[in-house]
């Protein structure tokens, strides 16, 4: 497969996990199997010794140093994508910040990147816009045509089942009222035919969330997708940057203990329930020591119960206790830590019998 010039051996993206789960091991492995790995940019820089007194400077030093690293992992294979939340501060800068480095495409979600376009603009860099619904994709691609005389290079669909923050109403999670991925998939498809007509350029479409296996993939391309987007199952990887206490509660998941929860951002969030969560449910609260003011829409100080920043670092660091573990609806069907190749080994080989059976028949 080819995006706007850049080779994919296979069209499977692996979904930007952040605060830390994946970073250039992950991402730079993902590559290696001519997959896109990708690397999650919000708080990149926890790691480093100045963080707390310069989260700015800490987070652009060590995304740059992320994407050189998965780069030479990856040896020449696959691709490289940065995923830069909307909701983030200093977004712009850290888009500028991708591209300089070498990025080779940055996907972006957690609200409309309705000036990404305009970023990119000028670059080897591709770009895409995470979306929910085909009124999201039909607006973005009417802005860029605006703004930036462009539309993207490909455009990801996060269904209802994926992990982290959700483009849905906590009502309709909850009710299981939300639009099914094919549903939503087929409409984007539709939306975004007048502007692949007008600037005679297909748009690429990956379809996202709750997609496990090769069968799923199946279904995905069988309806009109490009190719799918998988983050949950990437985290029970070996290469995976997350801890391995982090991979193990996955693993021990149980479907009971995936849960909605409300974000301290205000969207509604999927995670497993652990005693953090327990614990708020009880009242208690987990403040921020210092905030490095790394989110936009988040109210801060005390008007919220726990530093999301915070609880996501401490899950990736292996803190059962204090951490916040986002993950897929299906989490719970993970029963073992394997590796990239052999994860990505399964899902073609599934995918490819799952066709030729089904061509067959």
């Amino acid at each position: 497969m080819e995006i706007n010039g850049k080779k994919l051996a296979h069209g499977i993206i692996q979904g930007g996990m952040g605060v830390g789960v994946s970073l250039s091991e992950l991402a730079g492995n993902v590559a290696k199997q001519g997959c896109m790995g990708v690397i999650s940019s919000v708080n990149i820089g926890f790691k480093e010794p100045d963080f707390l007194q310069n989260p700015f400077e800490a987070n652009i030093r060590a995304l740059k140093e992320h994407i050189r690293k998965a780069k030479e992992i990856a040896g020449g294979n696959g691709l490289i994508g940065v995923n830069i939340m909307v909701a983030v501060s200093h977004y712009e800068e850290t888009v500028k910040a991708a591209i300089s480095a070498g990025a080779d495409a940055i996907i972006s979600g957690a609200g409309l990147p309705l000036n990404l376009a305009e970023l990119v603009k000028g670059s080897n860099t591709l770009y895409a816009p995470i979306v929910s619904s085909a009124k999201a994709a039909m607006l973005l691609c009417r802005t860029f045509a605006k703004k930036a005389q462009s539309i993207p290079d490909f455009i990801v669909i996060e269904g209802h089942k994926a992990g982290g923050h959700l483009g849905f109403s906590a009502d309709d999670l909850n009710n299981d009222t939300c639009q099914d991925n094919i549903d939503i998939l087929k409409e984007v498809l539709e939306a975004i035919k007048p502007f692949e007509e007008q600037f005679k350029k297909k748009i690429k479409v990956f379809l996202g969330g709750g997609i496990f296996t090769g069968k799923d993939i199946a279904e995905a391309i069988k309806n009109g997708a490009d190719g799918v987007q998988i983050g949950t199952r990437f985290i029970a990887t070996e290469e995976c940057d997350a801890s391995t206490a982090f991979k193990e509660i996955l693993v021990d998941a149980t479907e009971e203990d995936i849960k909605i929860i409300k974000s301290p951002v205000g969207m509604p969030a999927r995670a497993v329930f652990t005693p953090m969560l327990q614990s708020l449910e009880e009242g208690k609260s987990f403040f921020a020591k210092r905030c490095n003011g790394c989110l936009k829409a988040c109210p801060k100080g005390d008007k919220i119960p726990y530093c999301i920043s915070r609880a996501l670092i401490a899950a990736v660091e292996g803190n059962k206790e204090e951490g916040l573990f986002f993950c897929g609806e299906n989490a719970f069907r993970i029963n073992k830590i394997t590796t990239v190749k052999d994860l990505i080994d399964e899902l073609i080989t599934e995918y490819q019998s799952y066709m030729l059976s089904t061509h067959m028949a």
